[in-house]
């Protein structure tokens, strides 16, 4: 039976990402709303959802509105839940799980709400199996669970179904992880924002785990970035396997062979190489990526490369991994090999600080600013200016 709803969506993102998730939809076909803090709503058909959910490559997750009402005390709120079609979303037996969150409400205990929530969704669903979830929208898990979303605010209830499962930044591709990863919905709104051209090389001197590299071979290869996971929808009693094997089909029709142009990974240490390597292997993008260990002095633009291209990178940054009095020399050692191998190069670079970034002797302009690991961090860019025009002071 082919499911004809129209469903109103809400696509999850870091801070300051939502802007570049909104022009992820309008170049899918569908039509965002105005970006707010923590996302941005769009309206999809069952198609759409499923090619949100495959597509994306910023957002967290995709939520489903269910109902919108006002709910001052606890009849209303009982009442409405429990008039809720959940039969239509929630096979029998299915475990839910649920998230609250109570702002500016007469109903402000969020336990309370969720046990009121709990009992309504057991009695429509025969089941018991409704348990409490982690509250931080970003938080990660398995995506076993249905997770179901209620948010009091201003006495306004809203309640949303995960239409995604586990977060999107899990593409099942990075098992091996470095000191300090970069989740891959962070690496590739690096990309979009900086922005990078996939006809251009690419350049990370600290590569990690390989996040930036295989996110760029990714957008470069036109690869969806879901197309080795499983997703929440397949599992809801209205899901249309059919149109679904249509949507992944007409992704894997838009796939290029190998990436247009040249990207480059490196790293001192030869553990995150290796780990690199495997995750680009488990992407499908090894054969578009070269993996070198070697320190940032001896980083170099691919060989034979006609014309500028990107550096973009995530180096060490003191509340990271850890203040050391060697950071400042290694900004200015990273600012000496870009004016002189990489003039005329664009770069990006993320960081916390400042005063980090200025040792490079780039004059850089910021293009995103977000959060990684908890911390708020800049994305800055510019253009590499050869050695002999840093500006002075640079690097002491």
């Amino acid at each position: 039976m082919r499911d004809t709803r129209q469903y109103t969506a809400f696509a999850v993102t870091a801070p300051g990402v939502a802007p570049f998730a909104a022009r992820e939809l309008e170049a899918l076909g569908l039509s965002p709303n105005e970006p707010e803090a923590g996302g941005v709503a769009f309206s999809a058909d069952a198609r759409g959802l499923y090619v949100a959910n495959l597509q994306l490559r910023t957002a967290n997750r995709v939520l489903v509105r269910v109902d919108e009402f006002r709910a001052s005390n606890f009849h209303e709120l009982e009442r409405r839940t429990a008039r809720l079609p959940w039969n239509e979303w929630i096979a029998p037996g299915r475990e839910v799980a649920l998230r609250v969150t109570c702002r500016k409400s007469r109903l402000y205990h969020s336990g309370a709400v969720s046990e009121r929530v709990a009992a309504a969704l057991a009695g429509v669903t025969g089941q018991g199996g409704v348990s409490g979830a982690p509250r931080d929208d970003d938080a990660d898990g398995d995506g076993e669970a249905q997770l179901v979303v209620v948010r009091l605010l201003n006495d306004r209830c809203t309640i949303s179904l995960d239409a995604s499962g586990a977060l999107l930044h899990q593409r099942g591709y990075r098992l091996a992880v470095g000191k300090a990863p970069l989740r891959e919905t962070l690496g590739a709104a690096l990309l979009l924002a900086a922005p990078w051209d996939p006809s251009l090389p690419l350049v990370d001197p600290f590569c990690g785990s390989g996040t930036l590299a295989i996110e760029g071979a990714m957008i470069a290869r036109r690869l969806a970035p879901g197309r080795h996971r499983r997703f929440a929808f397949e599992q809801w009693p209205a899901f249309d396997p059919e149109l679904w094997h249509g949507v992944r089909g007409d992704a894997a029709r838009r796939e290029l062979p190998t990436a247009p142009s040249p990207i480059v990974a490196s790293d001192r240490d030869a553990g995150a190489i290796d780990a690199a390597e495997a995750n680009a292997q488990r992407a499908g993008v090894a054969g578009d990526i070269t993996f070198v260990r070697h320190a940032v002095s001896s980083a170099a633009p691919p060989e034979g490369v006609p014309g500028p291209g990107w550096v973009i990178t995530n180096p060490p940054y003191g509340q990271r991994v850890g203040i050391t009095g060697e950071l400042r020399d290694l900004y200015a050692r990273f600012g000496a090999v870009l004016r002189e191998r990489f003039p005329g190069w664009h770069v990006g670079v993320l960081s916390t600080e400042r005063r980090l970034t200025a040792q490079l002797g780039t004059t850089l302009t910021p293009a995103l600013l977000t959060s990684n690991g908890g911390l708020p961090v800049t994305l800055a860019v510019g253009t590499v200016a050869s050695a002999s025009a840093a500006p002075r002071g640079a690097g002491k």
